[in-house]
């Protein structure tokens, strides 16, 4: 399929490095939850069951055909770091594409609720040594671990890589968009990890070239950053959740499309995402 890129999964551990690390600490990194409140529910759970005290929110909380509304009280509940997404700034920005799904959200959101969307920062730094986008420093429509050519996905250049990080001082840079878990480390010392999609693990894209990403299974995606002394591991997790309930939510919603993706984590042959 073109463009398809596959999730990967494990732990990696990062030694020493030229540059010090200020903090101890363990940190769970979620991004691209997209309404799937099935989903973050169980990321939750297995994030208190390891007893980790410390969550950041990497974007696009709320856009999908699923439940907003839920997912949107227990995230400002946890009040947690979260930087917006793209497709949360296009729930509360008038000059948005129309789309059923967005119409959907925009009608379930409350004005606080929405509220708190519109206050989400575009990239926060948290815990001195960490750096929180959605896409790029610059954008949140770019890809930061890959790129989207028209052979298809392929990793980013250290080259490209240190130029789009180049203005960015802090030692980690987690990121999210294109829901593919990975990370990188560059010759000056960065480490940069994308945690994967808690909610969403298949769509297509046409911009800048189409392309297709899939998990090819189901299971929501998280990452564990454990910061220690002399070295970081990084330990990305995959969960079994209800996600027949979110299929359900979304079908009812008018979306098959995401049904199949939610239930399979794959992409249908030649299939184009709905409106």
């Amino acid at each position: 399929m073109r463009g398809e890129r596959k999730i990967p999964g494990g732990s990696a551990t990062l030694h020493g490095g030229k540059n010090g690390m200020s903090v101890d600490l363990q940190l769970a990194v979620l991004s691209d939850i997209h309404g799937n409140r099935w989903a973050l529910e169980a990321v939750l759970l297995d994030i208190r069951r390891r007893g980790l005290k410390q969550t950041v929110n990497l974007g696009d909380c709320l856009f999908g055909p699923l439940d907003p509304v839920g997912t949107a009280d227990l995230l400002m509940e946890m009040d947690i770091p979260t930087v917006c997404g793209n497709e949360d700034r296009i729930i509360f920005e008038s000059d948005a594409a129309v789309s059923s799904t967005l119409d959907l959200v925009r009608g379930k959101l409350n004005s606080r609720q929405l509220q708190w969307l519109r206050s989400l920062p575009k990239a926060i730094a948290v815990f001195d040594d960490f750096f929180l986008c959605h896409g790029t420093p610059q954008s949140d429509l770019e890809y930061l671990l890959l790129r989207a050519t028209e052979q298809g996905l392929r990793a980013r250049t250290e080259a490209e890589l240190e130029n789009l990080l180049a203005a960015t001082e802090q030692l980690c840079v987690l990121c999210g968009h294109d829901h593919t878990a990975g990370m990188r480390r560059l010759l000056n010392g960065k480490i940069l990890v994308n945690p994967g999609s808690v909610g969403l693990q298949a769509y297509t894209d046409d911009a800048p070239h189409p392309h297709v990403v899939q998990a090819g299974d189901p299971k929501a995606r998280y990452c564990i950053l454990t910061q220690r002394t002399a070295e970081r591991r990084v330990e990305f997790i995959s969960l079994s959740y209800d996600h027949q309930s979110a299929a359900a939510a979304a079908r009812a919603n008018g979306r098959p499309d995401w049904a199949k993706r939610l239930e399979t984590g794959r992409v249908g042959v030649g299939e184009k995402d709905e409106n």
